[in-house]
């Protein structure tokens, strides 16, 4: 990319490059949002399955972005089931927060985050998965919508691919439209751009930064993936008992464990040995049998490298 990518949304943000690193539960946190701000893109503290009041404090303790500005990912029930930490997020000082995962084909009267978080001075964005969740969204206030394609990593409700479900969210909507989905490289970022993005939503390209919360040897099962090797299942959320609507399954790594249960989560949810014996692998950090979130772009990842290096990648020279 001979320019630096560049949009009126990310300028208006106070961004040098038009993206933003994906809220991940268990990776993005407060030293990575600082690293990825700091580098002109906007960083974000993710609090997932294991979000909390707390765990969002001690995310914040960690956050310095020298003035740049950063967001706060959230997901719908993870809100519901601990106002405190939604209300933690509003007086962080966000540019802003999102929150995704809701029943928008439900959605009405319209979610009261999206009022509070308009009210807190931050933008109040979520992710979508059809351009008819993108309409109720923009209906019911929100300031844009994330485009989540289902060649995403992690949680989502993976129906279309991103280039299809960009266009008619945009064709849908008039407020802007970030889009989700193996951006993996500068032709990728560029080619959302170049179809009407306001912005790219990366998750997968931060998860092997030196400043997030990944593991080593989660590190190491990332950059040996490819995107053939994922495969989009609840045998996780099952296995933890994690409290995740079946509508939002996640997209990750395969291995033995994923293979044998995928299709058989009923059994797996009665199989308590097998369920603990899957505990004892996290409490191991086994990713040989535990799997990991991934999109389909995780081939691109080679090297373990800073958020700086990472958005100056992708986005260009500054």
């Amino acid at each position: 990319m001979s320019e630096t990518a560049q949009t009126d949304w990310a300028r208006d943000l106070g961004l040098t490059a038009p993206l933003v690193c994906a809220p991940m539960g268990g990776v993005a946190g407060g030293v990575l949002a600082s690293a990825v701000s700091r580098a002109g893109a906007l960083g974000m503290i993710g609090m997932g399955s294991a979000g909390s009041a707390a765990a969002l404090e001690r995310e914040l303790a960690r956050l310095d972005t020298g003035g740049a500005p950063f967001g706060i990912g959230l997901v719908d029930w993870g809100i519901a089931r601990d106002p405190d930490m939604f209300e933690r997020a509003l007086a962080a000082g966000a540019a802003l927060v999102s929150v995704s995962f809701g029943d928008w084909e439900g959605a009405d009267p319209p979610p009261s985050w999206i009022e509070a978080v308009r009210a807190s001075g931050a933008l109040a964005v979520t992710q979508v998965a059809t351009a008819e969740e993108a309409r109720r969204a923009a209906d019911a206030g929100v300031d844009a919508v994330v485009a989540r394609g289902l060649e995403g990593g992690g949680h989502g409700d993976h129906r279309e691919p991103r280039d299809a479900l960009l266009a008619e969210v945009l064709s849908a909507v008039e407020v802007p439209v970030l889009a989700a989905g193996a951006v993996s490289g500068p032709e990728e970022l560029r080619r959302v751009l170049d179809a009407g993005a306001a912005a790219a939503w990366v998750g997968t390209a931060f998860a092997a930064c030196t400043e997030a919360l990944t593991a080593d040897a989660a590190r190491d099962a990332l950059l040996a993936a490819d995107g053939t090797q994922t495969l989009v299942s609840r045998v996780l959320d099952v296995a933890l008992e994690r409290p995740w609507p079946s509508r939002f399954p996640e997209r990750l790594l395969r291995t033995p464990f994923v293979e044998c249960w995928h299709g058989r989560e009923a059994e797996l949810a009665a199989d308590a040995e097998a369920r603990a014996e899957f505990r004892a692998a996290v409490a191991a950090a086994d990713y040989a049998t535990v799997p990991l979130d991934a999109g389909q772009g995780v081939g691109a990842l080679t090297a373990v490298r800073t958020a700086a290096e990472v958005v100056a990648e992708l986005a260009g020279p500054r």
